[in-house]
């Protein structure tokens, strides 16, 4: 039976690299993977999804007012859909992936982050959370070496800000996975 997995990480636990190695090794065994990513995430390019290590593919974009089973329908015979940055999808979207694992028996796979720079979870994240058959953490470490949970979003001088939308794309020049204890007290001592 197929699944809808969440793999789930920090910024840098390396979830699009282990997206996109999962393509390669669907595809060595002669499978047809449907790539899809969000359009809000344009960071890489509209239709790209590339990792710090440079892997780089072409993926299909999803707009939030998609139905993700008609694209689906139109794109042919699949075998497997893998997405990355699934925290964008909206809730809607969610269930239409689940809908595919369970009216299909295609087996679908999203990578993507937990919560936001408050902690606070992506709407996306949230259904997943609620409706995935399996749900794996992608680790990634602090500055400290503890765990890394908490997606610091960052200004040019390296401080924490804790005000502003829930959605601003970038990457190490904007975020830094920290563990809460570390957020927690940087974030205090820079309001004293």
């Amino acid at each position: 039976m197929a699944k809808l997995y969440f793999k789930y990480g920090a910024m840098g636990s390396s979830k699009s690299a282990n997206a996109l190695i999962t393509k390669f090794n669907y595809e060595e065994r002669g499978m047809r993977v449907w790539l899809i990513k969000p359009s809000v995430d344009d960071r890489d390019g509209v239709d790209h999804i590339r990792s710090r290590i440079g892997l780089d593919e072409i993926a299909d974009v999803i707009r939030p007012e998609d139905d993700i089973r008609e694209r689906m329908r139109e794109k042919g015979e699949i075998d497997v859909i893998i997405s990355d940055e699934c925290q964008f999808f909206t809730p809607g979207q969610i269930d239409q992936l689940r809908d595919i694992v369970n009216d299909c028996n295609i087996p679908v796979l999203c990578f993507g982050l937990r919560t936001d720079f408050l902690t606070h979870l992506f709407p996306g994240s949230r259904r997943l959370f609620e409706v995935a058959d399996s749900i794996t953490e992608i680790k990634t470490i602090c500055e400290c070496g503890s765990k890394a949970i908490v997606n610091a979003r960052i200004d040019r001088d390296g401080r924490i800000i804790t005000e502003g939308d829930q959605v601003l794309l970038g990457g190490n020049d904007r975020y830094l996975a920290m563990c809460h204890r570390c957020w927690s007290q940087k974030v205090k001592a820079q309001k004293q």
